[in-house]
Formats: structure tokens, C-alpha cells, sequence
């Protein structure tokens, strides 16, 4: 063999490795996360489902590309509650901004519906919409730094609260039309939100409490990423536990940010001891 011969087959292999490199690092990740939510579930006896959002540091067009919880997210859980049976408990790990108010609806009724106990591991954030998810649960295990948020409804970029606030500030000849029609459509949103967690929480709690709590996330209590911590949760009467199985942290690693930036966070991934020389 002639070295242009040698130099053109080793261009054509180099092109097929370059090309089958990013799937076949898809497929291992994949199989990696398998095992892991294998071990998870017979370590509980449960079904292990993960809602885990990666906010993308890429962007298209100079618009950044951000996950929610969406739709296809509500079908597909809906569907792995539906495959799982009555009596199996059902464990989901969540990591969420939050998203659409229909779906995360969608999602926590169905949680609520099933017999078996429902966990949900929370090993960073679930806000918003996720928290509305973690309040159908039977238990909420977050880890002792993660946090939960304030669950009222947002009408375009605007908090709910504040625009129903505005009639209370400004007379109505001097409000624009269509913020009085978004006034309209969040008062709804916030009756509507409130009205579902209070159900939710009416499995934990006595029906006063839980309208209170109902109102106190969905109102505009706080601003909507107001980090609520273990122990502020726990005061809001949520049973939150800080027993976090390793497999969920092993899990969340095999979910990483993409790699199409320069990492702002360094450091030796092991255990460091007292006594490290």
C-alpha cells in the first residue's frame, strides 16, 4: 500500500470515528444511567422515574436553549405511572426550574392517584412547577442544601400577584386593556394553582392547613425563585426528609451540562478527610 493510500484510508476512518464517537458516548451514558436506576430500584423494591433538567449553555440564533417541564415530559410520566402496578411504590427525581402549569398538574394528580407510596428525591432544586410535583408526594427527600419554591402562577413575565396588585394601585382608566385582561386571566391562575395544591397537601394535612399553605406558596408570598429550604419546608408542615440514597447523586452526575462551554466550577472529585495529607 502506497502512503497517499495509507493517508486516504486513515482519513476515511478517522471521519467514521469522528462521526460514530458522539453516539456511542450517547449510548454508554445511557446505559450508565440504566444501571444506576436499576440499582435504585432494587435497592427500594420501587419504579424509579427522573424529570431532570440540564439548562443549556448554548444558545441558537443568540437565544439561549432552556428545558421546562413540558407536555411530552407529562406524557411520558403518565405513561411510566400507568406501566407501574397500584401496589409498587413510584420514586421520582426531580431537577426543575419549574415549566407548565398543565403539565406539572398533570404529573403531581397522577402521583396523587397512586395507591403505593410516592417519593420524590429533590437532590439540588425543584422550583415551581416542580415543587407543585413534590407536594403529591408521600415523602420529600432533599438533600440538607436543596431547595423548593414558591408555586404562584406567572402570565407572560409577569408574577400573577403583581399585576392583580396593580388594580389595587392604579385606577382603572389609567390601566391598558390587555393588563387588564392578563389581571383577569392571573386571578384565575392563582384560584386554579391554589385549588390544586390545596388538594395535594390535604394528604399531609388538616384542611385549614392546608389551604393556608395552599395560599402562602401560590399567592406571591415571596418573589417566584425564592429558595424554600429543608427547614422552611419542613415549618410549612412538608414531609421532608434529608435521607438522600447515594444513587441519586451517582445518577444526577450522568446527567452533565454540555460541554460546549469552559467550566466555571474546579475541583478534585473525591472524598477529602481531616486527616488528607
Amino acid at each position: 500500500m502506497d502512503v497517499g493510500t495509507l493517508v486516504n484510508s486513515l482519513f476515511w476512518l478517522f471521519l467514521i470515528f469522528a462521526f460514530l464517537s458522539p453516539y456511542l458516548q450517547r449510548q454508554a451514558l445511557e446505559a450508565a444511567r440504566t444501571r444506576q436506576i436499576l440499582n435504585l430500584e432494587r435497592r427500594r423494591k420501587s419504579r424509579v422515574i427522573t424529570l431532570i433538567h440540564r439548562q443549556e449553555a448554548i444558545s441558537l440564533l443568540g437565544v439561549p436553549l432552556v428545558r421546562y417541564i413540558d407536555v411530552d415530559d407529562s406524557e411520558e410520566v403518565l405513561r411510566a405511572i400507568r406501566l407501574t402496578d397500584p401496589q409498587v411504590p413510584i420514586d421520582l427525581i426531580l431537577h426543575t426550574p419549574g415549566g407548565l402549569v398543565l403539565a406539572a398538574e398533570q404529573i403531581a394528580l397522577a402521583l396523587l392517584r397512586h395507591p403505593a407510596k410516592v417519593t420524590v428525591f429533590v437532590p439540588h432544586y425543584a422550583m415551581s412547577g416542580g415543587t407543585l410535583i413534590a407536594l403529591a408526594a408521600d415523602e420529600i427527600v432533599m438533600d440538607e442544601n436543596a431547595v423548593l419554591g414558591p408555586i404562584d402562577p406567572q402570565i407572560g413575565d409577569a408574577p400573577a400577584a403583581s399585576l392583580l396588585a396593580l388594580l389595587q394601585t392604579k385606577p382603572i382608566d389609567k390601566i391598558e386593556d390587555a393588563t387588564l385582561i392578563k389581571a383577569d386571566i392571573a386571578a384565575k391562575a392563582m384560584k386554579q394553582v391554589a385549588e390544586v395544591a390545596e388538594k395535594l397537601l390535604a394528604k399531609h394535612m388538616d384542611p385549614d392547613k392546608a389551604r393556608t399553605t395552599a395560599r402562602l406558596l401560590s399567592q406571591g408570598t415571596w418573589t417566584h425563585d425564592y429558595p424554600i429550604t429543608v427547614e422552611e419546608a419542613r415549618g410549612l408542615g412538608l414531609p421532608v426528609s434529608t435521607d438522600m440514597p447515594r444513587e441519586v447523586y451517582a445518577l444526577m452526575e450522568l446527567y452533565p451540562q454540555t460541554q460546549m462551554r469552559r467550566p466555571s466550577v474546579q475541583y478534585i472529585p473525591t472524598p477529602y478527610g481531616r486527616d488528607r495529607t
